[in-house]
């Protein structure tokens, strides 16, 4: 996510024809359907079983994410109709247990009409507005395979969670865009960046707009007034990350390297901001190709970016397909550090939100870094001017990198000041290994997640040095470091 500086709906026909488009046949929608009890003669292996926890243990927020179940896939299915603000949808969950589990748990805030378990009905409950609670018909063995359908309607922009409304829309464009929370606003999830999942996602809407999602564009099928688009993303990803834009956007599709890119403009934004957002995005690939070349191969299918008229207020890192609000698509700085997130945060990603530094103070870096390359300042002098812009600005210094708590996930010293904290490194340890610990970083956690502590031991691995003096005074002490040597700026 990048933060912009300070400074929701085109028609669409309702009725049978658009909640037919997502009701497959044999789909009840009929409401829960009564609990199963365990008669005197249940066996052991019921008994053993136990329900899912309702989080995945990340404490800043303790309800994101489930125990008990790892989402392999996500297949959904929803259409939009910008007259009402209301989302119909079902998603179609493959699910592995990790326990015996007599009750799991997924992350959503709709309103649930229909859940089966393996094409059985399923018992569920709203314990919390958050939480969706399946009770399925018999006990689920630790290692099955499940399918789980759940069939849903409601007003996502009516809907908060964690104090966040994140519903963006107009009467023109809905783009499911934000961080650390999006998913549940419109598809049932395992909503925590550690259970990452392939997708399909098909969207209805009018014939008139286009959809945009993530990876790859599968079909578009017009019947009448609707269109239903299928994209699909092959490569393993966070719930967070997953999106759809709904409007009348310009498109440009290319392939550099063989690797496709995907270019979507708001036809609502003015026209002079639609060409210097176009021009701009369109190096997307070229940017893509040089990160490639610092960091290693891309890890994704396609790459590109959406240019929203919707004024959020940030850009945000959507797993292939970035998307950007305002200027900030124009903004070279922003489009790199955007990118740079497809490896830092996207396919490596935080294992729980406290190690946020790994993703934007890493991804402010690399701006640096292209910039150094392309007409900018030295690293060591952008440092060198950097360290004195920021030395006295106590707001910058007063944050734990490490720990910096849920309000502070965004904190200007996470980005500022993890840049910082990366480029000291460099100077500490030397190009070619700073270079060889993040090429390491990223190829060895692939898919996967990091700490803030596996990065330091990472580090004192490849350059043979005892890091921890080094780590503390930059990101945990509450003041700057001192000009020396051993802190990287001599």
């Amino acid at each position: 996510m990048n933060l912009l500086p300070r400074g929701a709906r085109a028609r669409l026909a309702t009725g049978a024809t658009l909640v037919a488009t997502l009701m497959a046949p044999g789909v009840a929608s009929a409401g829960p359907t009564a609990p199963v009890e365990a008669g005197p003669q249940a066996s052991a292996a019921e008994d053993s079983a136990r329900p899912g926890a309702d989080g995945i243990g990340d404490r800043y927020w303790p309800l994101d994410g489930n125990g008990g179940i790892d989402v392999q896939h996500y297949d959904v299915h929803d259409a939009y109709d910008f007259d009402t603000g209301r989302l119909t949808g079902r998603t179609v969950l493959t699910i592995t247990a990790t326990q015996r589990l007599s009750s799991f748990h997924l992350d959503f805030l709709l309103p649930v009409s229909a859940v089966t378990v393996d094409g059985e009905p399923a018992e569920f409950t709203r314990p919390h507005k958050h939480e969706l609670r399946i009770v399925p018909s018999a006990v689920v063995p630790d290692e099955a395979q499940l399918t789980v359908e759940v069939v849903y309607t409601g007003v996502p922009g009516a809907l908060t969670y964690a104090g966040e409304s994140n519903w963006a829309a107009s009467d023109a464009e809905v783009v499911t865009m934000n961080e650390p929370h999006m998913a549940t606003w419109w598809f049932p999830a395992n909503d925590h960046p550690t259970d990452k999942a392939t997708f399909d996602v098909t969207i209805t809407g009018p014939a008139t707009h286009q959809v945009v999602s993530n990876g790859l564009l599968v079909d578009r099928a017009v019947d009448g007034a609707l269109a239903t688009t299928h994209w699909r993303a092959t490569h393993p990803m966070a719930s967070y990350l997953a999106f759809f834009a709904l409007g009348r956007y310009d498109i440009h599709e290319s392939v550099r390297d063989g690797l496709p890119s995907y270019v979507a403009v708001s036809r609502e934004l003015r026209r002079s901001e639609r060409k210097a957002s176009m021009r701009s995005l369109r190096r997307s690939g070229a940017i893509t190709s040089w990160l490639e070349k610092r960091l290693g191969r891309y890890p994704f299918e396609s790459t590109g970016g959406l240019a929203t008229s919707l004024d959020v207020g940030f850009a945000l890192e959507n797993q292939t397909r970035p998307t950007y609000s305002g200027w900030s698509s124009t903004h070279r700085p922003t489009v790199v550090h955007e990118l740079a997130h497809q490896w830092f945060g996207d396919s490596v990603s935080v294992s729980r939100w406290r190690d946020i530094w790994l993703n934007e103070g890493f991804a402010t870096f690399m701006e640096g870094a292209y910039a150094e390359k392309h007409g900018g300042h030295s690293a060591r002098r952008q440092l060198r001017n950097d360290y004195d812009f920021l030395r006295h600005d106590a707001h910058v210094w007063g944050v734990d990198l490490t720990d910096p708590g849920p309000r502070d996930i965004f904190h200007q010293s996470v980005y500022d000041r993890g840049a910082l904290t990366l480029q000291a490194l460099r100077q500490l340890i030397g190009d070619r290994v700073f270079w060889s610990v993040l090429r390491t970083w990223v190829r060895e956690r692939r898919y996967g997640n990091g700490t803030v502590g596996a990065f330091q031991r990472l580090a004192e691995s490849k350059s043979d040095r005892d890091l921890d003096r080094f780590f503390r005074v930059w990101l945990e002490q509450r003041r700057p470091p001192a000009r020396t040597k051993a802190n990287g700026l001599r």
